[in-house]
């Protein structure tokens, strides 16, 4: 089988690795794309002896770790750059990709040794740091637009269970719009198919037209957003989710708008 056809079930997903990972789409679609031309260059870069997707992730990984994609032009550090906070933002990224290989990615412990080249007790330690990261993270005022009642109970239960706020729950378009014109909520949380019909894309798009926030889809409908053919969002999690999985996401989403609203008061 050529590395081609292999691979070529697995890229959706890497590309959503990818961007919540970096934290953007065109950083996370850079490395995807580097990762495939390293392929085309060197077709032993692909761990034949491994399964498809763990050789793939593998060598993403390999490649991530290996070059500076991972930040758009304006957010380099540049010679004048505050190291302290450099050195932070190099803390994390270890513990940040075991923790979405297997909340994200649904990697086991032994398969995301296999993706990261370490000992399963490793990845553990790894764990257990994203675990304190999260912990630590500052807590954030949530909207969620859900319109089944049970799962917006469980993402209410698991925000405030990891120190968030929630700012109200929307079921249609109208309800999400009306909440976020009484008060800005720092992310939001979004399902793509509302309870009148209507359509939680639109409703987060009008949202963005208005105010910058922090978007999560959650939805069982992946691939309606996964299609490679226009923007997609970058965090996106698979309806059934697991509680561990949305707490990661959260976290990467609140660490990269912390980030950048830092880099823009430094701009200032």
């Amino acid at each position: 089988m050529s590395i081609a056809t292999a691979v070529a079930p697995h890229l959706p997903y890497l590309r959503r690795f990818a961007r919540a990972l970096t934290g953007s789409q065109a950083s996370g679609d850079a490395y995807v794309v580097a990762v495939l031309e390293a392929f085309i260059e060197d077709p032993n870069a692909f761990a034949r002896d491994l399964p498809a997707r763990i050789a793939l992730y593998r060598a993403f990984l390999k490649v991530w770790d290996s070059i500076s994609l991972n930040m758009d032009a304006s957010d380099a550090p540049t010679e004048d750059a505050d190291s302290a906070d450099c050195n932070l933002d190099a803390i994390t990224p270890r513990p940040r990709q075991a923790f979405l290989l297997m909340a994200l990615e649904g990697f086991s412990l032994s398969e995301a040794a296999q993706v990261l080249d370490l000992p399963p007790q490793e990845i553990k330690a790894l764990i257990d740091q994203a675990g304190a990261e999260i912990a630590e993270q500052i807590a954030a005022d949530i909207l969620i637009i859900e319109d089944e009642p049970l799962i917006a109970m469980d993402l209410e239960a698991l925000v405030t269970d990891v120190g968030h706020r929630v700012l109200g729950v929307a079921r249609t378009h109208a309800e999400a719009v009306a909440a976020v014109a009484n008060r800005q909520p720092s992310l939001v949380l979004a399902d793509i198919q509302l309870a009148d019909g209507s359509s939680g894309l639109e409703a987060v798009n009008e949202i963005l037209s208005t105010i910058t926030v922090p978007v999560i889809f959650i939805t069982a409908y992946p691939e309606r957003l996964l299609t490679g053919q226009k923007p997609e969002p970058t965090f996106l999690i698979t309806k059934p989710f697991q509680p561990e999985t949305v707490k990661a996401v959260i976290s990467q989403a609140l660490f990269f708008d912390t980030r950048a609203k830092r880099s823009g008061k430094e701009a200032a």
